[in-house]
Order: structure tokens, then C-alpha cells, then sequence
């Protein structure tokens, strides 16, 4: 793919018609649930497009993977009511989801949602020493080029976006979702499944910059997250901790170094 592919995707808009008799496209909403060896772990809203890298993306960041290996088989699922993203996974897995599953008080939707301890919300993160280096002009143009690489936002106007910016190679690929923490597990599945390294440039969010997506950074191992609005408290101090460089408010050049 490259930034100016249409990448025209099979359903993930549909025409509607305002008040005002005006026809636009809109972005499509729809569940999708993942499975483990026939066991529903997680159900979650979002646009229904890359959704094996949204999968392998979920799977990783969320621990219900540890590894490509782990995986014997894939297939995703069109039903009445939405889509399923089923894994087959080894028996070692298998009972490893298992005992996750018995000590959560529901289904996950965002990541965070039906955990059973506040203890269980903040993960162990690995330390990220990745030496990367960008200069404000990197900083300035990552931001920039991925507006290249929103094609459901020009026509919606209603997604956010991650991408993978490379020093001297620009952004190298980037998804796109109605909602921030999708839009990044789509890039880092699609990005481990091509094995491509965290270490190797930053991510750039549209969005805000929520605990989740530095914890979803410092997973997949990338040492700068770089976004256009602000980070909560949380996601700095987590930052800090990560050894991730934090980067808010990039629009139009300027942007504020937060750690």
C-alpha cells in the first residue's frame, strides 16, 4: 500500500441522507468478537475493515498472545449481527486464555473494561531502550504525511489514525478506525505480522494520547508516541516509566515534548 492507494474498503461506509436532504458517506459501526478456540474472550466496536490485523493487534497488546507461533489458525467470521475474528491457538494458549478468562468479571470491550482488579489495569510494561532519534522536522512531517493516509477520514470524516513513521523512510503504514485503541492494534498487528520492529520508528496517533495507547506502544516496543492532542496524567507517568518519549499537540509544526 502506499499513501495514495484507495484502499477502497468492501462495507466500512454507507450513504446516508441528513435533515437537510443532503447525501453523505458515513463511517460503518459494527461488533466484532474475538475468539479463542471457539470461546468468545472479547467483543468490541469498530469499523469492520483490516480486521485480521485488528485480531493479531488485540491478541498481542492485550496478552492474549505472546507470539505469531502461538497461532495454529485464523479465520474471520461475517454474521447477521457483526464479524468474528476466531483464533485457533496451541493447547499451551489455550489454557493460558482459559485462566485469564476465570479471573475477569466480564467481557473486554476497550481493553480496560471488566477487569476485576485495578492491579490487573496496570500491567507490567517493558522498559523500551530503542535508540531512536528524530529531529523537529521528522516530528513536523509525521504528522503531517499521515493525513496522506486517511482515506476513510477524507471521505467520513469520522475515524482516527495510527502510523509507523521510519526516520528517511516517512510513514511506512498506518489504519485507520472509528476508534483510537483499534486504529493502533490494526497497525501493530498488520506491522507484526510483516515483521517489522517497534524500534525501528514511532507511532502517530490522531487522537489524544489515553494510558491504553502507551501501553499498546511499549508493548509492541516503539520508543516515541507522537499524537495530535494532549496525554492524561496517566499516560505520562506511564510513558516516563516505559522510557517512551511522548509527543502532544503536533499540528502544523509545533508540537510539546511531555518525557
Amino acid at each position: 500500500m502506499t499513501a495514495h492507494d484507495s484502499r477502497a474498503e468492501t462495507g466500512v461506509t454507507r450513504i446516508a441522507q441528513t435533515r437537510e436532504g443532503t447525501q453523505m458517506e458515513v463511517i460503518v459501526e459494527a461488533p466484532t468478537a474475538m475468539s479463542f478456540n471457539g470461546t468468545t474472550a472479547a467483543v468490541m466496536m469498530g469499523t469492520p475493515s483490516d480486521l485480521r490485523d485488528l485480531a493479531y493487534g488485540f491478541a498481542l497488546t492485550e496478552g492474549y498472545l505472546t507470539s505469531l507461533s502461538e497461532v495454529e489458525s485464523f479465520e474471520e467470521l461475517r454474521h447477521d449481527k457483526g464479524y468474528e475474528a476466531r483464533f485457533w491457538v496451541t493447547p499451551e494458549r489455550a489454557q493460558a486464555i482459559a485462566a485469564r478468562r476465570r479471573a475477569m468479571a466480564g467481557p473486554v470491550g476497550c481493553g480496560l473494561c471488566g477487569l476485576e482488579s485495578l492491579q490487573e489495569v496496570m500491567q507490567p510494561l517493558p522498559v523500551v531502550r530503542a535508540p531512536l532519534r528524530l529531529t523537529d522536522g521528522d516530528i513536523a512531517k509525521a504528522m503531517h504525511d499521515l493525513y496522506a493516509w486517511q482515506p476513510l477520514k477524507h471521505r467520513t470524516r469520522s475515524t482516527h489514525a495510527a502510523g509507523f513513521y521510519e526516520p528517511g523512510n516517512g510513514i511506512v503504514a498506518a489504519r485507520e478506525d472509528v476508534g483510537r485503541h483499534n486504529a493502533l492494534d490494526k497497525l501493530i498487528g498488520h506491522l507484526v505480522q510483516t515483521g517489522q520492529s517497534g524500534a525501528q520508528g514511532a507511532i502517530v496517533m490522531t487522537s489524544r494520547i489515553s494510558l491504553e495507547l502507551v501501553q499498546k506502544t511499549a508493548i509492541f516496543g516503539s520508543p516515541m508516541l507522537i499524537a495530535a492532542s494532549g496525554p492524561t496524567s496517566l499516560a505520562i507517568d506511564t510513558a516516563k516509566a516505559s522510557g517512551i518519549s511522548l509527543i502532544g499537540f503536533c499540528r502544523g509544526g509545533d508540537y510539546e515534548t511531555f518525557c
